[in-house]
């Protein structure tokens, strides 16, 4: 019997720095593909095979920011991705006005180019639909267009941020929470709906591949439940992220938890949070 080929991980290196963001290289599929300035080291990874097509599991840039650049080389390729974030990949106008309020005069040096991609392009989803041996779920609280493909044959769930930061070969999870719209107990149901899947691995982009699913799912939910309680000092908040990972993970590895989630902008998105729950 011939087993179902796992899906293929490519570090796209971004910045330079290992293990920061995984795409993932499904049947021809690509699961996020990173953002513009990785996109050449993403197709160095392909090998010059052209994708079969898309799966955003959000649009944040560095999950998607390299979407149009991609469609523009390759103009049939087809873009997942969820209803509510469909707009904004037509017209990322509101959505780099959004993310230049967080990155200032780092946006180019980071993300590089976000450039629109065509209507006739995208797929909308909404959860729920069945495509190429893929299910959909929908998987909010990060953010709300946020969804999970799981591969029907392999069992892998390719979970984006909501199973959190977890890199290689660490167990050290933490929640990403930039802003705008984080919503802690929907975050929990969706992690409900993902062990409801019953995935034999989930998929990170920040980063790997991971077969204890019931223990990366417990971990990232206790994290979330203690995100709960507001944190007056912004300073405070950040040395605490900053100790525990150095001292989960030690100091060489620890920047890339932190390239792929600062400890800045998790305070942001949780402040954010708070504020509106204060309300």
């Amino acid at each position: 019997m011939v087993r179902p080929r796992l899906g293929r991980p490519i570090d796209v290196k971004h910045l330079g720095r290992e293990r920061v963001i995984c795409a993932f290289e499904v049947e021809g599929f690509i699961v996020d593909p990173g953002p513009t300035t990785a996109l050449e080291t993403l197709l160095e990874g392909l090998g010059g095979e052209a994708p079969r097509g898309l799966l955003l599991t959000h649009i944040h840039l560095d999950h998607a920011g390299g979407t149009g650049v991609l469609v523009r080389r390759f103009p049939e390729l087809p873009v997942y991705v969820h209803e509510r974030g469909a707009r904004h990949l037509v017209d990322p106008a509101k959505l780099l006005a959004s993310a230049k309020r967080v990155y200032g005069d780092e946006m180019d040096s980071l993300w590089g180019e976000f450039a629109p991609v065509p209507e006739e392009n995208i797929r909308p989803l909404a959860g729920g639909e069945r495509f190429d041996g893929f299910r959909v779920e929908y998987t909010p609280g990060h953010a709300v267009h946020h969804v999970t493909y799981l591969h029907e044959t392999t069992g892998d769930a390719y979970v984006g941020d909501v199973a959190g930061i977890r890199i290689q070969p660490h167990t050290h999870t933490y929640t990403p929470t930039p802003p705008p719209d984080i919503d802690l107990p929907v975050w929990l149901d969706s992690l409900e709906r993902i062990r409801g899947l019953e995935p034999t691995a989930l998929c990170m982009t920040h980063f790997g591949r991971f077969e204890d699913v019931d223990a990366q799912l417990e971990a990232i939910a206790a994290d979330i439940e203690r995100r709960r309680e507001p944190v007056a000092d912004q300073a405070t908040f950040e040395r605490q992220i900053v100790g525990e990972t150095v001292e989960a993970v030690g100091v060489d590895d620890a920047p890339s938890y932190f390239q792929a989630a600062p400890p800045d902008q998790i305070w942001w998105g949780l402040r954010r949070y708070w504020e509106q729950q204060a309300q």
